[in-house]
């Protein structure tokens, strides 16, 4: 009777135990191997080594959770924990458009000064009408074109080129003004897209297109710089606020910690690609700087003109440029 008892109270405590651990999800649209899916396992692994027996996070990459816009949904019902949005975050807040402004953001430098004294205190907050809280600032990466049917020297190369461009505003107004025929497509379908003829191309950072492939299914990539994209680590208010304070102030402690180890394996990480991609066979070119960024000067007023701190918040990071 009593090793019976013992038994049962033994069981209990265990079960008490397991039931500290919490388990969490964080969801992208990157393929493994990419910049956002090597910062999502970093994380991952300095939370489940910080918070052992009490946080266990695993990372689900490819669209194995949903598409971009699904895992916005999913983090305000809380079904998914964590996800990495990028460009569609414009959809959420006007102002995450700022990202989309073409030659904008210098250098990772210049992105990680403008993170630190407008992003929190100017963006971040934002998000909040729609149920979302960004939790850190992790990258993307700069953006080139790749297509198969000509070189990208200037904007005019662009004309009639049906290029896929990820779901937000200012991306396809921007490829519009250049000539181009953008339409919004999730990432998860780009590579038939383009092997099929659907899309002649894409825009994308080096990590992106190495991952997934996408060297195979084009014939040039244009070196174009033309956007920084930041990726946003952000968790849904109701399921965020369910954690206990501790556990919450600790995930978000890891996450900002992280920020400045992806910006420098980012920025090794783009030198070693491009010499990868040189060897892939695809045609590299350099585009002209100049002449891209003399075409985008309607971009920057019409943001200006339709985002009420639209002005401001490019001031803003001009003035950070050269500091």
């Amino acid at each position: 009777m009593l090793r019976a008892l013992l038994s049962v109270v033994l069981c209990l405590a265990s079960g008490t135990a397991l039931a500290q651990t919490i388990d969490l999800k964080l969801g992208n649209t990157s393929a493994p191997g990419s910049s956002q899916t090597v910062a999502a396992e970093e994380y991952a692994r300095r939370v489940n080594t910080n918070l052992a027996g009490k946080i266990k996070l695993t990372v689900y990459p490819n669209s194995q959770l949903g598409n971009e816009n699904e895992l916005l949904q999913k983090l305000k019902i809380g079904t998914v924990d964590f996800s990495q949005p990028s460009t569609v975050m414009s959809t959420v807040a006007a102002e995450f458009g700022v990202f989309d402004m073409p030659y904008l953001i210098k250098n990772r430098d210049h992105m990680a000064r403008y993170r630190d004294q407008v992003f929190w205190s100017d963006m971040a907050p934002k998000t909040a009408a729609q149920g979302l809280q960004v939790i850190a600032v992790w990258e993307n990466g700069y953006r080139h074109i790749t297509n198969n049917i000509r070189p990208i020297n200037t904007p005019a190369d662009l004309k009639g080129i049906k290029l896929r461009v990820p779901p937000g505003v200012w991306r396809a107004k921007m490829f519009q003004a250049y000539g181009a025929s953008p339409s919004p497509m999730q990432f998860s379908e780009l590579f038939v897209a383009l092997q099929t003829g659907v899309m002649d191309g894409q825009e994308n950072p080096l990590s992106n297109v190495w991952s997934a492939k996408l060297q195979e299914v084009q014939k040039y990539l244009s070196f174009t710089s033309h956007v920084y994209t930041p990726s946003f680590l952000t968790v849904g208010i109701v399921r965020w606020k369910r954690l206990p304070a501790d556990v919450r102030a600790e995930l978000e402690k890891i996450a900002r910690e992280t920020q400045d180890w992806v910006l420098a394996h980012e920025e090794k990480e783009d030198k070693e690609l491009l010499e990868k991609l040189r060897g892939s066979g695809i045609q590299i070119n350099v585009a002209d700087r100049e002449a891209s960024v003399k075409a985008s000067a309607a971009i920057y007023d019409e943001f200006s003109k339709q985002v009420p701190t639209g002005k401001a918040l490019i001031d803003k990071a001009l003035a950070l440029a050269s500091k």
